[in-house]
C-alpha cells in the first residue's frame, strides 16, 4: 500500500474546487441555520441554480461569464422567493421538507426530456469553459509546489474561488456584527420576541433565506468551472454533506464552515482512497475495492450522528449558543 501516495492525493483536496465550492455553500448555510434558525435542506437547489444559471446564460443567452454569474444570482433570488413566500411560515420540520421537496423538484425537472434543447436533460451541460478562461491573468506554467501543483487555468479556478469565498467569510462577519445580524440572532432565539419589538420577522428571515441562497449558488457556479454541469450531483446527499460539514465546524461561526469543509473533505478522500487500499490488500475480507469505497458515506453518516450527540456546537462552536434553544 502506498501510503504516502494516499496523504499526497488526500492532501490535494484542500485547494480542490469542490471543497471550495462545498465551503461556500455551507458559509450560506450558516447564514440560514446558524445564523437565522432556518432549517433549509434545499442548499443543493440554490447550487445548482449557480450551475445551471451559469452554464446556459454562456451556451444559450451568449452572456460572457460574468454575466452568467450574475443571471444566476438573479435566479436564485427569485427561486428564494418562490420557496420563501409559502414556507418561512411553516414550522421548522415542515420547512425542511418543503425545502428538500423544492430542490430535487428542481433538479427532476432540468433532468426532464422535455427541457433538453436547454439543459441536455440527464447528460448536463459542457463546453462553456471559454470566456472564463480567457480572462485568466495568469500566464501559462506550472503553479505551486508539492500535491498543490497547477496549471494556469487551474490556478485561476482556484484563486477566483478562494477570492469569492474570503469575500463571502467577511461580508457574513459584517453583517452579523450589523445591528441587522442582531435581529436574524434574535429572531433564531426567539422570534415572537423580535415581533413584539415591531419587527417584520418574515422579511427578515426572507432576507436571510436570499443571502444564504446567493452563496450556495456562488459554490454552485465556482463546482462547475473546471468540469461540467451534471444534474446527478445535485442529490439530497449533497444537502446532507452540507449539514454535515456545518456541525462539524460549528453552525453559529464565521470560520466554522470554512474550517469544517477541509476537515470533512480530508477525510472523505482519505477514505475513498485508503478503504479500497485496504480492501485490495485483503485487510477487509470479504470486501471489494468498490464495496470498500462505498463503506465512508457509511463512516460519514455515522460521523454526524456522532458529532449532534456529544459536540452539537462543532469544532468552533459556543455550547451556549445552544443553551437557550434547550430550554425552549
Amino acid at each position: 500500500m502506498d501510503f504516502i501516495g494516499i496523504l499526497g492525493q488526500t492532501a490535494w483536496w484542500i485547494l480542490a474546487p469542490e471543497t471550495i465550492a462545498y465551503g461556500l455553500a455551507t458559509v450560506g448555510l450558516a447564514v440560514h441555520f446558524g445564523y437565522g434558525g432556518l432549517l433549509n435542506f434545499g442548499q443543493a437547489g440554490f447550487m445548482l441554480i449557480g450551475g445551471y444559471g451559469y452554464a446556459i446564460s454562456i451556451l444559450s443567452l451568449g452572456l460572457p461569464w460574468w454575466a452568467g454569474i450574475l443571471v444566476g444570482i438573479g435566479a436564485s433570488v427569485v427561486f428564494a422567493l418562490i420557496l420563501g413566500i409559502p414556507t418561512l411560515r411553516l414550522r421548522a420540520d415542515y420547512l425542511a421538507i418543503a425545502t428538500i421537496a423544492a430542490a430535487e423538484a428542481l433538479r427532476l425537472i432540468v433532468q426532464s426530456t422535455l427541457l433538453d434543447d436547454v439543459t441536455n436533460s440527464a447528460d448536463g451541460l459542457g463546453g462553456y469553459h471559454e470566456g472564463f478562461r480567457a480572462a485568466n491573468p495568469f500566464p501559462p506554467g506550472t503553479y505551486g509546489f508539492g500535491p498543490w501543483t497547477f496549471n494556469a487555468t487551474e490556478m485561476w479556478v482556484r484563486v477566483f474561488g478562494l477570492t469569492i469565498l474570503g469575500l463571502a467569510v467577511w461580508g457574513v462577519w459584517a453583517l452579523m456584527r450589523s445591528p441587522w445580524g442582531r435581529v436574524v440572532r434574535g429572531i433564531r432565539e426567539d422570534e415572537d420576541a423580535v415581533r413584539a419589538l415591531g419587527k417584520n420577522v418574515f422579511a427578515y428571515k426572507m432576507q436571510v433565506l436570499i443571502i444564504g441562497g446567493i452563496l450556495g449558488t456562488l459554490g454552485g457556479v465556482v463546482l462547475v468551472l473546471p468540469s461540467a454541469v451534471v444534474p446527478q450531483v445535485y442529490l439530497p446527499s449533497l444537502t446532507f454533506f452540507l449539514w454535515t460539514i456545518l456541525l462539524l465546524g460549528g453552525a453559529a461561526t464565521i470560520w466554522g464552515p470554512v474550517l469544517g469543509t477541509g476537515v470533512f473533505w480530508m477525510i472523505y478522500a482519505f477514505l475513498g482512497l485508503f478503504l479500497p487500499a485496504m480492501a485490495a490488500q485483503g485487510w477487509l475480507p470479504g470486501v471489494t475495492p468498490s464495496q470498500a469505497g462505498i463503506l465512508r458515506f457509511v463512516l460519514v453518516g455515522l460521523a454526524l450522528m456522532l458529532i449532534v450527540i456529544y459536540r452539537p456546537q462543532g469544532i468552533l462552536g459556543d455550547k451556549r449558543e445552544l443553551s437557550f434553544n434547550a430550554r425552549k
